[in-house]
Parts: C-alpha cells; structure tokens; sequence
C-alpha cells in the first residue's frame, strides 16, 4: 500500500513529467521553424523521456485501470472541466482582458465537452468500435470521427487544419 506522502509525490511527478513533455515538444517546434534541426531533435528525445517518466509514476499509483474504468474516468474528468474548471477560467480571463488565454479557454472547453461525449459514446459501445478516422483540429484541438468538416465549427478553420491520428 502506498503511502498519502508517495502518492501525492506520484501525482506530483506525474504532472510535472507530462507538462514537461508538452513544453518540450512546444520547444522542438519552435526550433525546428528557427532551422534548428539537432536542437528540436532534443528536446524531442527529452520529451519522450519525461513521457516515460510520467507512465511509469502513474502505473506506480495504480492511475492505469480497464478500459472501462479509464472511459469512465476520462468521461469524469472532461466533465469536470467543461462544467467547472473552464467557464471561471474564461469568465477570470475576461475580467483581466486577458484575450488570448479567453479565447484558448473557450476553445478547450468546448472541445473537453466534445471529448466526453465521444468517451460515452466508446464506453456505451465498447468493444463494437469500428475502425473510424478521427481528426485533430491543430488550433482549437476539435476532434472528429469520420471525415474532417470543410470548417471547424469551433474555431472556423479550414480542414486543412485537422490532423488525422493514427
């Protein structure tokens, strides 16, 4: 049994481990676009270690379940944040005039709508999946089964726009 200091220092870990892969791979891209190519290679190489870092702390706090249980817990936990967590971000942002963070606000919350909704659609069919292409909105992270809209309808771009995830 693992202790209240441990897990909470699991979950600790974990978090940092992950936002440290998304910065790095943020990084990556910025020095691949400036023509550093060996640099962007790094911090791809570091990323993917942090990813292998967090997997093995949330395995070690038992965050790994059945499929069914992990549907659940992701349907949970994007509720949680398009219900609570994003419109106070949104409605802070606007207080401050914050723009950019409101509109990145806005878009990550309609999207974790969508994402809970596609997790209940998995988990009141799980195991009669077909195999559908699902696309990735790379500005506002829309993500759709089947064919990519002309627009997104979040964001409005055009469907060049949406990256298919294999």
């Amino acid at each position: 049994m693992i202790g209240d200091k441990t897990l909470r220092n699991l979950a600790d870990a974990f978090a940092g481990e992950s936002q440290a892969n998304r910065k790095y791979l943020a990084f990556a891209k910025k020095a691949d676009e400036d023509g550093y190519s060996q640099t962007a290679r790094l911090f791809r190489a570091a990323a993917e270690a942090e990813t292998v870092h967090a997997l093995n702390h949330l395995k070690a706090m038992d965050g790994i379940k059945s499929t069914e249980e992990n549907l659940k817990a992701a349907i949970s936990g994007e509720t949680f944040e398009f219900m609570d967590m994003y419109p106070k971000m949104i409605e802070e942002a606007k207080d401050e005039n914050a723009e950019e963070a409101k509109l990145s606000f806005i878009y990550a919350n309609k999207v974790e709508q969508v994402h809970a909704d596609l997790y209940g659609k998995y988990l009141g069919s799980l195991g009669n999946n077909e195999n559908t292409p699902i696309f990735v909105c790379q500005v506002c992270g829309n993500t759709v089964e089947g064919n990519a809209p002309d627009r997104c309808p979040i964001c409005g771009n055009p469907r060049e726009m949406f990256k298919e995830i294999k």
